[in-house]
């Protein structure tokens, strides 16, 4: 499971939307969680999602890496699925059988959370896949800037972002490479009972922890060894300036959202 997570990674390439600013796709990506939450109907969900689809094959990047993350929790879709299936009694029966009544309500519920966990995660994805993570913990902390008025601490808010999404993909490397020494020393994995198998994940994560906080600590030393200090007054070698290809991208989030609400006013469901 964890060998087929992908978000955090950068995926290198030359599209449209590689070029644009990270500021732009920041902003626009938290216009479009707004937006999963703001509509309502599954067939809004479903034209959002192809869009989506659409765009990784702008971006070039394989559809099989934005399904990878949606195995890590498939099995909690389907534990909420049928527990709404199980719990909803609203609206009219569809199905009956002893004490169990699936009704048509809960039946539309369930299709739109999934539908609207898909986009929501292949969506967000695009940004972590088309952005390097320091330009991103550096737009995230520009956007945080003004805040600062209000005694928000801007800097340090970005520092741990940036730091963060860097250690992701190398505690699954991490992780990875513990498995596949303890897979070499005779490791079962397949087999056995839920306790044996809890055993094995608590023999991983003990090892993964320690690597950890000894990288938060050389990290630590490294910083304090070049005098790094929260507020100082710093300069960047590549600024970030508005350009065609964010005027483009804007052009076409603006079609996007006009589709989605005509699609939402006039879909059945």
């Amino acid at each position: 499971m964890i060998k087929n997570i992908t978000i955090g990674q950068y995926l290198a390439g030359n599209s449209i939307l590689h070029k644009v600013t990270p500021k732009t796709k920041f902003f626009l990506t938290f216009l479009y969680i707004f937006l999963l939450f703001f509509f309502k109907k599954i067939m809004t969900y479903f034209f959002a999602f192809f869009v989506i689809i659409a765009l990784y094959k702008v971006c070039k990047i394989p559809i099989k890496v934005a399904f990878n993350n949606l195995k890590s929790i498939a099995f909690i879709l389907l534990f909420t699925s049928i527990l709404n299936l199980c719990f909803g009694k609203e609206g009219e029966v569809v199905f009956s059988f002893l004490f169990l009544k699936i009704t048509k309500n809960s039946l539309i519920t369930i299709v739109s959370v999934v539908f609207r966990i898909f986009c929501l995660i292949v969506g967000v994805a695009i940004l972590t896949y088309t952005t390097l993570p320091l330009d991103l913990a550096r737009s995230i902390g520009d956007f945080f800037k003004p805040l600062k008025k209000f005694n928000f601490p801007a800097e340090e808010v970005s520092m741990m972002l940036s730091i963060s999404i860097r250690f992701v993909p190398l505690l699954i490397s991490e992780m990875q490479k513990i498995m596949f020494a303890q897979k070499s020393r005779g490791a079962d994995v397949e087999s056995g009972n839920v306790f044996k198998k809890i055993r094995y994940v608590i023999s991983i994560l003990v090892p993964l922890l320690v690597s950890s906080f000894k990288r938060a600590e050389d990290l630590s030393v490294a910083m304090e060894s070049r005098c790094y200090k929260i507020g100082g007054n710093r300069t960047r070698y590549i600024t970030f300036k508005f350009s065609r290809f964010d005027a483009k991208l804007l052009v076409m989030t603006f079609i996007f959202v006009v589709c989605l609400f005509i699609v939402e006013f006039f879909a059945i469901f």
